[in-house]
């Protein structure tokens, strides 16, 4: 895998290309992922990606696929047993944040028919499509991401700061952060 050109944050651990090569930046417009982007996004809070990206198999497993439903009628014993597992990140407000965050988002699914639709507003229903050759241009954060922060949060949703917003906008393909000298660049561009 080592032979492409990758943006800078890929380095050479293959689960790290595989989720560059295959996921990121690809825009998203299923529910059930992109419940899943949010709450890994939000568990990453503080911590690398990559250590959240190792745990993620572990996470959708004792998150029940990440269906917004399921999440949403885990009970307080489900989400204590889940605080004394060692293959998550065991933060109590993280792991009760999933909970909050599926409620809020069924919610915004029953305003707006999906939570796709909801997100997709946020850019016009077009891929934001950035030309950066360079880590140093890439924001961490945008005008539109801290508009979404603030919806997300009078919403009732947690962990859900401008930053993290940021790097979900990047994860599920609402903006194209890949820098122009990587193989995933022009293929966006498709």
């Amino acid at each position: 895998m080592s032979e492409k050109q990758r943006c800078w944050w890929a380095g050479t651990d293959l689960t790290y290309c595989q989720y560059h090569d295959e996921e990121w930046g690809r825009p998203s417009h299923d529910d059930r992922h992109l419940f899943e982007m949010l709450c890994l996004e939000g568990a990453q809070a503080g911590l690398s990606w990559i250590t959240v990206l190792k745990k993620r198999v572990h996470y959708q497993k004792v998150f029940k696929g990440f269906d917004p439903i399921e999440v949403a009628n885990m009970t307080d014993e489900e989400l204590e047993n889940i605080l004394l597992d060692p293959g998550i990140i065991r933060n109590r407000l993280k792991v009760y944040g999933f909970r909050k965050n599926a409620k809020a988002f069924l919610v915004v699914v029953e305003e707006f028919g999906s939570f796709e639709k909801y997100l997709w507003n946020f850019v016009d229903d077009q891929v934001m499509i950035n030309n950066f050759s360079s880590a140093q241009e890439v924001p961490t954060k945008t005008e539109i991401s801290d508009y979404m922060s603030k919806d997300l949060k009078k919403r009732g949703f947690t962990f859900v700061g401008s930053t993290i917003c940021y790097a979900y906008m990047q994860a599920v393909g609402l903006v194209n952060d890949h820098t122009t000298d990587c193989f995933r660049y022009q293929e966006t561009l498709k």
